[in-house]
């Protein structure tokens, strides 16, 4: 009985040279699993800090202003672009002369504008300009122009049985003629000023 028990409790490792085999890949084999691990989490290819996460296309687009993508900005020194008559009447008049809104004559209506257009190309486009009971001057938009305003009214009259002609628009200024008349009023400024200094 005592040979049957110590059979059962008798281990694999019988000599010492297998103790220190045994000793020995206790300590090899986790080692070799860590740097196996080490190799493989470094090898790989990474997204972010030290990769192409740092160069120099991805640095500009992370930091590229947001106001950049799909405006398109207007220089303020640019001289304005006038509108059509078409245009201004899309943008500010058809919300009430497309439909005959609070009495505003509808476009094409040739019996709603007969007495208007009888009133003459000033009186109408002076309607459109300082307001006309319901309607605001310059219909509601104060960015427009002048001439942009008559553009729309003539726009709107000829299509409603109007023969109005297009306004001309005024040749701007050249820089050489303001220049000039800037210097000759400094000059006048500067000599009233001097006739006005030895009076004293």
């Amino acid at each position: 009985m005592s040979d049957a028990h110590n059979e059962e409790q008798q281990s694999a490792i019988k000599t010492p040279k297998q103790l220190i085999a045994a000793i020995a890949a206790g300590f090899l084999v986790p080692i070799i699993c860590i740097v196996l691990l080490v190799q493989y989490v470094t090898n790989g290819k990474k997204v972010g800090v030290g990769s192409e996460g740092q160069t120099a296309e991805a640095i500009d687009a992370r930091i590229k202003p947001v106001a950049d993508i799909g405006f398109t900005f207007k220089d303020v020194n640019a001289p304005k672009q006038l509108l059509s008559g078409e245009e201004v009447f899309k943008s500010t008049c058809a919300g009430c002369h497309a439909a005959g809104v609070a009495g505003a004559p509808k476009v094409g209506d040739a019996a709603a504008w007969g007495p208007r257009l009888a009133d003459g190309y000033d009186k109408v486009v002076g309607y459109a300009l300082h307001g006309l009971r319901a309607m605001p001057a310059k219909g509601g938009n104060p960015d427009l122009d002048d001439i942009e305003v008559a553009r729309a009214v003539v726009y709107m009259a000829n299509q409603s049985g109007g023969k109005f002609k297009e306004p001309v628009v005024p040749a701007p200024a050249t820089p050489a003629a303001a220049v000039d008349a800037s210097a000759s009023a400094a000059a006048s400024a500067g000599a009233s000023t001097a006739s006005g200094s030895a009076a004293k």
